[in-house]
């Protein structure tokens, strides 16, 4: 009997994870190789899952795809892994007695950039072309977090073969996916793109699991499915474990069930013993047809206040609009920053910009600053936010954070490498890209968390991405530009520049967008600097012009210091003409020399006032 008429009146039991017992036996290599290199594991861990009464077994090829197997050096043996893995099930399977499926898992995450949807169906071609030589009764597409991608493997699945196809979501939140989609719209939509069998498994346990399915009206066409992992996971002695006790994981697989659940299995964290209970608990059980399903109350998420400043990159689209950048101190005296920083706002300064650790060396931390520069100084702050030193908890935590703070503008960037600061040790972390962040930033004002979840409010952040114009090819610059743009991008900080030739060309190369770039412009203090920032900085290069303009002045520190400001107000004139944002990075807290040129700017555009009014 084929799979899908035995789950016309059957509840069918799956087997459990393939991982977690390869993991117990100290196996950190690829699980996937083991299908050529070591067949008799793989084949003795679907005999236990058999023998303990599971009616469905799935392939060992749930990494077995280009990517994954590129970070062993064994992309090349894609075919070879998946054709071996196939085969080994079907001979631990009894022929009528059990099914296999071929597994398939998802690709993307919150990281996106993993790979494109070409690139993933590519992929899902490259493997669904081997697991179907070996003739499997369905595919298994499991532990898809990103729905955008599971829809478009099912599609092109559905046009690829008839045999069943089983679609499993992976939930952070119960009953809710990554991006906001409840989980019964999510499943129903499955069922119309051609799935037969819909439903979820990973990240979270039986609780929140059957806790999701309370929501879910039971199709009209397709089944329903769940493998849920033991439990939460746990750190013991640096090994993850599951606690879930086996006999827990049979009850609950009874109330799966009671959901109207027909396909049940186990992911993360389950053995042998589990499949075994729950095969238990089912053993006799009819399947469950019709269910009351409780509507939904609709979650309201409430708009953003309406904001007390205009965003920046609605004013730079139209008139002059000057950020200042003046780095946290990396000692406790405030009081200089403090003065420096209202000097600034005094000028005229839209926005007082706070880097976030920048030169991967620790500093008072932005968002204190921000706030105290907000609420005790009333002064608008602009703080980055690096890629480099939180994870995703933290980068949501410190989000919402500044959302509650009142501080609005927010620059996404990767980070400087740890090994050119204080601590060439640290760990980066680099969870995710500047422009997964920008897109996780826009996430939040929509009122939806990382994960999904409902937030209630909608964050308003103008979020800015930066442009490094100090590369050979620009227009390879311009493209990654655009792709931030696609990203979220609100607008645009550049590294600084150092000739007006490279501002022309800036202009040239970005004129077709709509998108405002502030040119960053800093002054130099003296050769030393100059030549450390030419040298040893990433993303910044000088002219010999400039460099040797510094050299000229010797050990002169006034002469120096004027030769800096010099430089910056020609640049500054070329900037002027072509762009309304001009982005100020001042050095070393010499707030003094970027005041000079902040009255420069004044000048200019009063000139400009002037010249317009006498025409």
């Amino acid at each position: 009997m084929r799979l899908l008429d035995r789950l016309k009146d059957n509840v069918l039991v799956a087997d459990g994870a393939m991982g977690t017992l390869l993991y117990s036996y100290g196996i950190d290599f690829s699980y996937e190789e083991l299908n050529v290199e070591k067949p008799e594991i793989i084949e003795k861990i679907h005999r236990e899952y058999i023998d303990a009464g599971a009616d469905i077994i799935q392939t060992n090829t749930y990494g077995a795809n280009s990517l994954k197997l590129a970070r062993y050096g064994l992309d090349h043996r894609v075919k070879e892994f998946n054709e071996a893995a196939i085969q080994i099930a079907k001979r631990a399977a009894a022929p009528g007695n059990q099914y296999v499926l071929g597994t398939i898992g998802g690709l993307r995450g919150i990281r996106k950039s993993d790979a494109s949807i070409a690139e993933v169906l590519t992929m899902v071609h490259e493997q669904a072309d081997a697991l179907l030589s070996g003739d499997p009764d369905g595919l298994l597409l499991e532990t898809y977090y990103d729905f955008e991608e599971l829809s478009a493997v099912v599609t092109e699945l559905r046009k690829l073969t008839d045999i069943p196809l089983i679609a499993q979501v992976a939930m952070d939140e119960p009953g809710v996916l990554q991006n906001g989609m409840h989980l019964n719209d999510a499943l129903h939509q499955l069922e119309t793109l051609g799935a037969d069998i819909v439903g979820v498994n990973c990240r979270l346990g039986p609780y929140h699991t059957i806790q999701a399915f309370e929501k879910v009206t039971i199709p009209d066409r397709a089944f329903l499915s769940a493998a849920p992992n033991a439990s939460l996971l746990d750190v013991e002695d640096g090994r993850i474990v599951y606690a879930s006790e086996a006999d827990y994981f049979g009850r609950a697989a009874a109330l799966l069930r009671d959901e109207g659940v027909r396909l049940i299995g186990g992911c993360c964290g389950t053995t042998p013993k589990h499949i075994a209970a729950a095969k238990k608990q089912l053993a006799g059980l009819p399947p469950v047809t019709e269910k009351t399903v409780t509507p939904q109350k609709p979650i309201v998420i409430r708009e953003a206040e309406p904001a007390k400043h205009e965003p920046l990159h609605i004013k730079a689209k139209t008139e002059r609009t000057i950020i200042v950048e003046l780095d946290t101190p990396r000692h406790l005296e405030t009081e200089n920053y403090f003065e420096g920083a209202n000097q600034l706002h005094a000028a005229g300064v839209d926005a007082v910009t706070l880097a976030d650790n920048s030169l991967a060396s620790p500093r008072i931390s932005n968002m204190a600053m921000g706030s105290m520069l907000k609420h005790e100084h009333h002064i608008r702050p602009l703080v980055h936010l690096t890629c480099r030193d939180h994870n995703l908890i933290g980068l949501q935590s410190h989000l919402m954070g500044l959302d509650a703070l009142g501080i609005h503008d927010i620059l996404a960037v990767t980070g400087d490498p740890t090994k050119v600061g204080d601590f060439p040790g640290a760990t980066s972390v680099y969870d995710v890209s500047s422009m997964e962040l920008l897109q996780l930033i826009k996430q939040l004002n929509e009122g939806i968390s990382f994960t999904g979840k409902p937030l209630r409010k909608k964050a308003k952040f103008s979020v800015a991405a930066a442009f490094n114009p100090n590369v050979r090819v620009l227009d390879r610059a311009v493209q990654r530009l655009e792709k931030k743009i696609e990203c979220g991008a609100d607008y645009f900080i550049t590294q600084p520049v150092y000739t007006k030739e490279k501002i022309v060309d800036i202009y040239e190369a970005t004129k077709h967008l709509d998108t405002p770039i502030f040119i960053g412009i800093m002054p130099l203090t003296n050769i030393r600097n100059a030549e450390f920032l030419h040298h040893e900085v990433p993303g910044i290069k000088l002219s010999d012009e400039v460099l040797e303009r510094m050299r000229a002045c010797g050990d002169d520190r006034e002469k120096a210091t004027q030769e800096g400001i010099d430089i910056a107000k020609e640049l500054i004139d070329t900037a002027a003409e072509l762009f309304n944002g001009i982005y100020i990075i001042t050095p070393f807290l010499r707030y003094d020399m970027s005041l000079e040129l902040i009255s420069h700017i004044k000048e200019l555009d009063a000139e400009k006032e002037r010249n317009i009014v006498h025409a």
